[in-house]
């Protein structure tokens, strides 16, 4: 293993809570309600395919002024309203990992988002990062994940993903690469595609750190 690639939303940071707040706001105002839990499962899509994906929910189509629009304005309330901060563990794990892979962040949030808050968080960290306007097509395509490993250059199977949601697990085997899990928002019942689901991020330090034996060991 020479590169470890990193979900953001629900894995570095605790910031989740605020996208559902912020999408359930904007699509309440033209008569979408929706129960939160809905961003949850469909987290990772950027804000086109979460557009797209509720209003056919709603037996509805969005055009594209209303895809800008919506995407627009929900940035605004997230910038608003967010307190984003990292997970407890998370530092500590990054400093296991930083100085022995490249590191990556695959994101669905809009670039803006995604910068501030690696810039805020974790600067000089990532080599590669990836949002949601990186691709035309977000998770669950594996298209994201590829183009991280194209820029990381590391072969697949060499390339480990950390992820928190369905279809950030689907997005990253369906690019052919090994996949871990952690429950932050949802249970463990939706992450069964993952190789291993970790409960907490002690669990996936120890999970790194067996491969980090195993790689002595064949030495």
């Amino acid at each position: 293993m020479k590169a470890i690639i990193f979900d953001m939303d629900g894995v570095l940071v605790d910031s989740m809570p605020y996208h559902a707040e912020a999408w359930s706001t904007v699509l309440k105002d033209i008569g979408i309600h929706i129960d939160k839990r809905m961003i949850y499962e469909i987290e990772g899509a950027n804000s086109r395919k979460v557009i797209d994906t509720i209003f056919r929910q709603f037996g509805r189509t969005p055009t594209e002024e209303e895809i800008q629009d919506l995407g627009n304005k929900k940035s605004k309330i997230f910038e608003e309203i967010a307190q984003v901060k990292p997970f407890d563990g998370i530092q500590e794990l990054l400093e296991l990992v930083q100085s022995r892979y490249k590191l990556a962040v695959v994101s669905g949030s809009n670039q803006n988002t995604v910068h501030n808050i690696i810039n805020t968080f974790f600067p000089n960290v990532f080599q590669v990062i990836i949002d949601g306007e990186t691709t035309e097509i977000s998770k669950p395509s594996p298209e994201p994940y590829l183009v991280a490993v194209q820029k990381l250059d590391i072969p697949k199977d060499q390339c480990l993903v950390i992820e928190n949601a369905p279809l950030g697990i689907q997005s990253a085997k369906s690019a052919g690469l090994r996949c871990i899990a952690i429950p932050t928002y949802l249970g463990k019942e939706y992450l069964k595609e993952a190789d291993f689901i970790a409960n907490n991020y002690k669990e996936i330090a120890e999970y790194i750190q067996g491969e980090l034996e195993k790689a002595e060991h064949c030495q």
